[in-house]
């Protein structure tokens, strides 16, 4: 098995840096590196007890951020992770000899959100339907995974317009350059915050993303919208009314609501 590099991109992650960093030394990591995005509080000095180098970024956002992390190790493995992830032992290990028999230049493990309110549990089972391991063709999350570095040498993140969500923007590139990345059987446990407002801010945060890379990639601009008006609020919101969660059918909808207003509003000002 070839040694791990972990990176960590954190911004005033003082309440959860701590666990997530305990829970990524028990996967033996062969080097593990803080990408700090400006914290102002603790979140610097808690890691410093557990990473190998921390690189502060200037002028942060994630997606520049994930790539200085890419850009610092000295493996060709790399897990991205993040710091609201939770890992058991061994997890690393298992991602990486399912990357290798898929030859996955890119592995992402699905995510097991920890239950603790409504909106964790609705997220929870309303990712089992999106969730689904195998090739995947345009779309993966960029953390928790395990990334290839001999074979990701063409592409990088590019913040050019794409400053808020980094992976839609990301995989659609590399399914241009036809590199195969997928999905993994492997879960990793996912400690989201609990409550309306925190959901809320992440929609609104997750629309801008989605207008930002339809002004970047305009020919994307239909599929957005399809995703955001159809596959959100009617496909996803069928299957769980199915599966009889009807508080996973609250979350698609009120999901696709708010992203399409996010949506809606930041385009218009990046068409402006």
């Amino acid at each position: 098995m070839e040694k791990i590099s972990v990176v960590l991109c954190s911004k005033n992650e003082a309440k959860r840096v701590e666990t997530c960093l305990q829970s990524i030394i028990k996967n033996n990591p062969d080097e593990i590196i803080l990408v700090d995005g400006g914290s102002t509080d603790q979140t610097v000095e808690i890691a410093k007890k557990y990473v190998t180098k921390i690189v502060i970024s200037q002028n942060s956002n994630l997606t520049r951020d994930r790539q200085i992390g890419l850009d610092s190790c000295k493996n060709n493995i790399v897990a991205m992770i993040d710091c609201d992830h939770i890992l058991e032992k061994d997890k690393l290990d298992k991602l990486l000899k399912e990357m290798l028999i898929n030859n996955f230049s890119i592995i992402q493990s699905q995510i097991e959100v920890l239950e603790k309110d409504f909106w964790t549990k609705a997220e929870n089972f309303a990712l089992k339907i999106t969730e689904i391991p195998g090739l995947q063709k345009q779309m993966l999350g960029t953390a928790p995974a395990l990334y290839n570095r001999d074979d990701l040498k063409k592409i990088s993140f590019d913040s050019n317009i794409t400053k808020t969500i980094d992976d839609t923007d990301y995989f659609y590139r590399l399914s241009k350059l036809n590199i195969r990345f997928g999905t993994a059987c492997t879960k990793i446990s996912c400690f989201h915050e609990t409550g309306f407002s925190k959901y809320l801010k992440k929609f609104l945060w997750y629309g801008k993303g989605d207008a930002e890379f339809a002004y970047k990639h305009k020919n994307r601009l239909k599929n957005m919208l399809f995703h955001l008006i159809i596959r959100y609020p009617i496909i996803y919101t069928t299957k769980a009314l199915f599966n009889l969660r009807f508080d996973s059918a609250v979350f698609f909808v009120v999901q696709g609501l708010i992203r399409l207003s996010s949506f809606t509003i930041n385009y218009a000002k990046l068409m402006k």
